[in-house]
């Protein structure tokens, strides 16, 4: 399989799946700059993902997946020994609300206008104001819990990702005490702090 990253962008997610998957012998990482759409080799990226986002996975029968909550499961599902997914049953519709919630109301309401030169201001104050009641939400479901679901999952590999740009934000996390130590936990975890390192 390739794997097509950009360094700190959301596709870390996958590189932490991958690490903690065990398979590193099975996927190449392909790195891709976004701003002008070609890969490490020169190649162009749209031919790849006509989005020009990544992450982008080549699958081992040729096909390519994009976004997050495609890719994630995809991986985990092709390592089930790792367990960080759940193969089926309301668990697994968990996973994928979980997905969904770090997509669409941290990645792409939250940060993206933040993170974004062309966003415009009420974009962002839109973003900032929306912050605060997500990351309670999250803080509240993590009382008491290690992660998001009762075990690590690529779910918690997307929102590590997610809550890694919390720091060029101006987001203090320590608003939210559990956040703060579900962040200090998770990245202290051997192969999401390489993953971290490497990027």
């Amino acid at each position: 399989m390739d794997l097509y990253f950009s360094p700190l962008a959301c596709s870390l997610a996958s590189r932490i799946t991958v690490y903690e998957a065990g398979a590193e012998s099975a996927v190449a990482l392909q790195r891709v700059d976004t701003k002008t759409q070609t890969t490490a080799d020169g190649a162009d990226y749209r031919a790849i993902n006509p989005k020009g986002m990544v992450p982008a996975l080549r699958t081992p029968s040729g096909d390519v997946l994009t976004e997050n909550a495609a890719i994630l499961p995809f991986i985990a599902d092709q390592f089930p020994g790792a367990n960080l997914a759940p193969a089926g049953g309301i668990e697994r519709s968990r996973l994928a609300q979980w997905l969904s919630f770090i997509g669409s109301e941290l990645h792409k309401t939250v940060f993206t206008p933040l993170l974004s030169p062309k966003a415009n201001d009420g974009a962002k104050t839109y973003a900032r104001e929306a912050a605060p009641g997500r990351l309670a939400y999250l803080d509240a479901h993590l009382t008491g819990r290690d992660y998001l679901l009762d075990r690590f999952s690529v779910a918690d590999a997307y929102l590590t990702a997610v809550l890694n740009w919390a720091q060029f934000v101006g987001i203090d996390l320590k608003a939210w005490p559990n956040l703060t130590a579900y962040h200090a936990r998770v990245t202290a975890r051997p192969h999401v702090a390489r993953a971290m390192a490497e990027e």
